[in-house]
C-alpha cells in the first residue's frame, strides 16, 4: 500500500472520519478476516448473508489493525463509506494511477488462471518485486486486495480475474488499469452461472474491450472466441497456442511432464515444467507471452518456466504411495479439466505398465448441460482406454446401452466413500488412480481413505 494520510484517504473514498486522527499515516495493506490483522493494517468490514465484518472490527483493532473501513458506525477508529466493496475499489483505482510505472498484468479464462498466474510469477519475480493474487482469490474483493498489497517498489502485479456476471471482469479492469491483458480459453465451466458458453465468452473478453489503447492483449489461440477478442482495438496482439507467436516445439511428455522448446520472435529455448500433464503447456505458453509483452528476454522466461512450482493444493499432484501412483487434482473441475486429468492417467499408467483408475466425482455448476457433460466424460474415457470408471456419489457418468462401447472399461457406481473403500483392494502394485471432482465434493477424504487402506495392506 502506499503512504497516506486517512484525511486523504476519507476524501478519496468520500468517507467521514470516526475516532481516526486526519493525520494518522496508512502504508500498510487492507485484510477482511479480523485474524489476518496485525500492526499497520486497516480492516475491511464487508456485511455478508451470514457474517457481518462489522461484528469483528474490536478484534482487529486488538490485533494491531490502525482502523476500519466501514459501512455503519462502530465504537473503534474507522471511516464509514457509503459501501464497503466499491470504495475498496475506488480506493484501488486510485493506487493504480499512483503507481503508474508498475506494471500490471490481468489473467481470466474459464481454465488455468491460477497456475498460468503462478507461471508468470516464477518469471516475473526473478526481475523484480512482484505481487500476485493469493490462491485463486480473483472476485471483486481478491483483485482491490492484491492491488492495495502493491507499493513504490513493486515492479510487477498479476492480477487473477473471475466472475459470476456479465459485467463483473469490465469492473475490475477499470479499477486494475492492466498493461496487458490475458485471455487463456473459453469453456464451459461455471455454464451453469452464465447459460451459454457465448455470454462466458462475452464475460471474458471484458478484460481486452476494457484494456486502454495501445496495451497488449495476449489471446490463446485454443478456442473459436478468444483470437478474436481484440480484433479492431487499437492493441497489440499476441497470440500462443498451436502455430501462434509464442508457441510450443518438439514436445515430450516424459513422465507426465512437459518438456518442449519455447519459440517466441525473439527465439527458442528449452523448458522442462515440473507440474504434470500436457494441459500445463498452454498455461505456460500463456504466461510466457506475458512476459514476452512486457519486454522478458527468453532466458529469463525458459528458467522461470522451469523453475516454477505449483503452490495450490489438489490440482494435478502425484502422490507415490509403494507401488500405486495417485493423481490428486479434485480443487475444481469442468469437462474440459476433466478430459485434460484422464489423458495424463491413461499416460502414466501405460509408462507404469499397470491399470489406470480414474474415479470420478460431480462436476458443479453446468446447467442445463450437467447430464450430458458428464456422459461425454464417461464416453472420453472409453475413447482413451481408461481401465475403471469409478463415479462417486452420483449416477451421472451412467451410459445407456447405446451409449456404450465398454471394449475393456469396467464401471463401478460407489454411492460413497465407504464402497470406494471396497474397491481399493482391487488395486494392484503399478496402478495409477487419478481423484477427479468439484471442490465441493470433498474428495480429499476419498484421497485419505485410499491412502490409508493402500498403506495397511503393505504393512
Amino acid at each position: 500500500m502506499i503512504k497516506i494520510t486517512a484525511a486523504e484517504l476519507a476524501k478519496i473514498l468520500t468517507g467521514k472520519l470516526e475516532n481516526l486522527p486526519a493525520d494518522t499515516v496508512i502504508d500498510q495493506y487492507p485484510v477482511i478476516s479480523s485474524k489476518n490483522a496485525k500492526s499497520g493494517t486497516f480492516f475491511v468490514a464487508f456485511e455478508g448473508v451470514n457474517v457481518d465484518g462489522h461484528s469483528f472490527v474490536k478484534d482487529a483493532i486488538k490485533s494491531g489493525a490502525k482502523f476500519a473501513l466501514v459501512s455503519k458506525p462502530v465504537d473503534a477508529p474507522s471511516i464509514v463509506v457509503a459501501d464497503v466493496s466499491q470504495a475498496l475499489l475506488t480506493l484501488t483505482e486510485f493506487v493504480r494511477g499512483q503507481l503508474s510505472e508498475m506494471k500490471v498484468i490481468g489473467i481470466t479464462g474459464s481454465q488455468g488462471k491460477t497456475t498460468t498466474k503462478e507461471f508468470l510469477h516464477s518469471i516475473l519475480k526473478s526481475v523484480g518485486e512482484c505481487v500476485a493474487t493469493e490462491a485463486n482469490f480473483n472476485t471483486e474483493i481478491g483483485v482491490p486486495l492484491t492491488l492495495l498489497r502493491c507499493n513504490e517498489k513493486t515492479k510487477f502485479c498479476i492480477v487473477e480475474m473471475g466472475a459470476r456476471h456479465l459485467g463483473d471482469i469490465a469492473k475490475l479492469t477499470r479499477a486494475s488499469s492492466p498493461d496487458v491483458g490475458v485471455v487463456l480459453v473459453v469453456g464451459s465451466a461455471h455454464i451453469g452461472e452464465f447459460g451459454s458458453v457465448e455470454a462466458i465468452a462475452k464475460t471474458k473478453a471484458e478484460l481486452i474491450t476494457n484494456l486502454s489503447a495501445g496495451k497488449s492483449a495476449v489471446l490463446g489461440s485454443y478456442d473459436s472466441w478468444t483470437p478474436k477478442m481484440a480484433d479492431n482495438l487499437p492493441l497489440e496482439v499476441i497470440s500462443f497456442g498451436e502455430s501462434s507467436m509464442v508457441r510450443a516445439a518438439d514436445i515430450q511428455l516424459p513422465g507426465g511432464y512437459a518438456h518442449f522448446d519455447l519459440v517466441t520472435p525473439n527465439g527458442r529455448n528449452a523448458v522442462s515444467l515440473q507440474l504434470l500433464g500436457e494441459h500445463q503447456i498452454p498455461n505456460a505458453l500463456g504466461a510466457a507471452a506475458a512476459a514476452f509483452a512486457i519486454g522478458i528476454s527468453n532466458e529469463v522466461i525458459a528458467l522461470g518456466l522451469t523453475t516454477a512450482e505449483l503452490g495450490s493444493k489438489w490440482r494435478m499432484q502425484i502422490e507415490e504411495l509403494d507401488g500405486l501412483k495417485i493423481i490428486n487434482d479434485y480443487y475444481n473441475a469442468n469437462p474440459e479439466s476433466m478430459k485434460a486429468a484422464l489423458k495424463t492417467l491413461v499416460l502414466l499408467s501405460q509408462e507404469n505398465g499397470g491399470s489406470s483408475w480414474a474415479i470420478l466425482g460431480k462436476m458443479h455448476e453446468l446447467g442445463a448441460i450437467e447430464e450430458q457433460a458428464h456422459k461425454q466424460v464417461a464416453m472420453f474415457c472409453q475413447e482413451i482406454g481408461v481401465d475403471h470408471l469409478i463415479s462417486v456419489g452420483t449416477d451421472l457418468y451412467k451410459l445407456s446401452k447405446n451409449e456404450s462401447n465398454l471394449k475393456n472399461m469396467v464401471v463401478h457406481y460407489c454411492p460413497n466413500t465407504d464402497a470406494v473403500l471396497e474397491l481399493v483392494s482391487n488395486f494392484s502394485y503399478g496402478d495409477v488412480v487419478l481423484l477427479k471432482a468439484s471442490r465441493s465434493e470433498k474428495f480429499e477424504e476419498v484421497a485419505d481413505v485410499i491412502i490409508n487402506k493402500w498403506n495397511g495392506g503393505q504393512a
